[in-house]
């Protein structure tokens, strides 16, 4: 169950920034916007209640049953993990600027370069436009290929307020990356803790506007 915070609170978790899970050789790494209040306040990525990112990994084949925000760490069991193309929380995402997805950007080819998960699965077009200067990018697998090797591949963005796409459509599309995921095996994944990746020589800051609603 989603704790229950005051607006006082959740606003005194604006700029925080959220660990990332994740491990080397994963098979794909999800990859937000940026946290929203909720997800800074406890710590849990995508906790909004309506974010619809842990039943669609659920109902596209990812995991066995549907987890909760609080048990995000068993996702590296599955070869899984989550990032933030922006590592700051703000209430909405159109408060980030363009410089901040830019960086985003090279902060993700910095990350992928050293992890080396299988694919950088980007959750949101307008987000990954952003942050790579990709006009014509459209959902699914891209041509860009990320640092280590690393394939890229677009989702809907699973925020509540994204009617474009149902809770079955989205699970569709995601479990065509799930297929490409396991054309081959994951490496063996070891587990990084701390904001961004710190402590793994990857932080928000130090390697050399989007549509409606949030990831996160």
């Amino acid at each position: 169950m989603t704790p229950r915070f005051t607006r006082e609170e959740l606003e005194a978790a604006r700029d925080r920034i959220v660990p990332d899970v994740v491990a080397s050789g994963l098979r794909v790494l999800f990859c937000g916007i940026n946290p929203g209040l909720m997800t800074a306040a406890t710590g849990h990525h995508f906790a909004r209640p309506g974010n619809r990112f842990w039943p669609v990994l659920h109902r596209s084949g990812f995991t066995p049953r549907r987890l909760d925000p609080a048990e995000q760490r068993e996702l590296l069991s599955f070869g899984l993990g989550i990032t933030n193309v922006v590592e700051r929380a703000t209430a909405r995402a159109d408060e980030l600027t363009a410089e901040e997805y830019l960086e985003g950007g090279r902060i993700l080819e910095a990350k992928t370069e050293l992890l080396r998960p299988r694919w950088l699965a980007v959750l949101g077009v307008t987000a990954y436009r952003a942050a790579f200067g990709d006009r014509k990018a459209a959902v699914g697998p891209q041509e860009r290929v990320m640092g280590g090797g690393t394939g890229v591949w677009v989702l809907p963005n699973p925020s509540g307020l994204n009617a474009h796409w149902t809770l079955a459509t989205m699970a569709e599309e995601y479990a065509r990356l799930r297929a490409a995921a396991e054309d081959r095996p994951a490496r063996t994944a070891t587990p990084r803790r701390g904001p961004g990746c710190a402590g793994a020589g990857v932080r928000g800051r130090t390697p050399s506007s989007p549509g409606p609603g949030r990831s996160a």
